[in-house]
């Protein structure tokens, strides 16, 4: 079982994707976590999450996602759990602002942003979820001791 867990092709290419899809997802994290780059912080942020419905559980979830995942991608730390944690957040996320229809709101002519950014992400994190971290993956190191076990 945690064979298939750690498992990860020695390919450059899920590399690039779990790089990428972390270090566009962590800003995001940081922002509810903590507060940095114009956000709010954990408090106001699971307030916010409450006055929209949203229970306290998930909006921990997806902090949790959003900071500690982003940083699993980054390192090839339980990619498949991570990728899984922010493919979940971002289909939460697009169902939430389907209303504004696909688009991003480039030339501020809708309500808000659209979906198709949260399609990529969670096309890049079902990728990751299947290949694994690829090269220079934690989780590669931790594959090799076990198989050696």
């Amino acid at each position: 079982m945690l064979e298939k867990l750690f498992y990860t092709e020695a390919s450059w290419l899920p590399t690039l994707l779990r790089l990428v899809l972390g270090l566009v997802i962590l800003p995001h994290g940081l922002q509810k976590l903590l507060g940095m780059f114009g956000g709010y912080g954990y408090s106001a942020t699971l307030d916010f999450f409450k006055s929209e419905g949203i229970p306290y559980a998930i909006g921990f979830l997806v902090i949790i996602a959003e900071s500690f995942g982003a940083l699993g991608l980054i390192f090839g730390f339980f990619t498949r759990i991570s990728s899984f944690g922010i493919g979940l957040t971002m289909l939460g996320a697009a169902i939430y602002v389907r209303k504004n229809g696909f688009f991003m709101n480039w030339f501020n002519q809708q309500p808000g942003e659209g979906f198709e950014y949260h399609i990529l992400a969670i096309g890049i994190a079902v990728i990751l979820m299947i290949a694994g971290g690829g090269q220079l993956a934690v989780d590669s190191w931790i594959s090799e001791k076990i198989q050696s076990n």
